[in-house]
């Protein structure tokens, strides 16, 4: 599942997303406020996008709930059949997820991206921390037939016009949480993995 994932976005093509959207943007938040990475991992600080009164702000968050009981953190929650009205959504700003394939490392690694976009945003759930900083997991459903060869589940990925719709839950979760159609996303292998 993704567990990894690639932030090079500039403050330019999110603000100009977000205007498209039609999503506010606090008049305090810069360029400062969405820091480029390489990778972003489990456990790492990241920021996310989340409804604060009539704008969309970025709040850094850790990348996972913490385990409620053995196990590791929750980064991917499995989102059919469930109702999401009384959780707190949010979006988590990507410029590509990486899945990767092989049973023996390293691992093939491979990298998508959403065709014709600068980016791409991952539909979210987030928590107050208990102690500790606020923390969010990833959404997943059924795989689409752009990920499908490479994985059996995959992130929900939404399209700049669903955004508010998520954030908001103006629409019902079925017609959000769901892959996209063939060729919407666009992959390409990054790391040859072992046999």
């Amino acid at each position: 599942m993704c567990n990894d994932y690639e932030r090079h976005i500039s403050w330019a093509q999110y603000r100009d997303a977000m205007q498209a959207a039609e999503l506010g943007i606090p008049t305090q938040q810069g360029a400062d406020d969405l820091p480029r990475a390489d990778d972003v991992r489990i456990n790492d600080i990241a920021p996310v996008m989340r409804a604060a009164g009539n704008v969309v702000e970025l709040a850094p968050m850790t990348f996972g709930f913490p385990p409620s009981g053995r196990g590791g953190p929750v980064f991917n929650f499995k989102s059919e059949g469930r109702r999401f009205a009384n959780s707190n959504r949010c979006l988590i700003p990507a410029s590509a997820f990486f899945e990767f394939t092989g049973k023996k490392y390293p691992k093939a690694k491979h990298r998508f991206t959403l065709r014709g976009a600068p980016f791409l945003a991952i539909a979210g759930i987030w928590r107050e921390g208990r102690g500790t900083a606020p923390a969010f997991t990833m959404l997943t459903t059924a795989p689409g037939p752009d990920v499908e060869p490479y994985h059996p589940r995959q992130v929900v990925v939404l399209r700049p016009q669903d955004w508010a719709a998520w954030i908001y839950l103006t629409k019902s979760e079925s017609e959000l949480l769901r892959p996209l159609s063939q060729g919407s996303l666009e992959v390409e292998t990054v790391r040859e993995g072992r046999d």
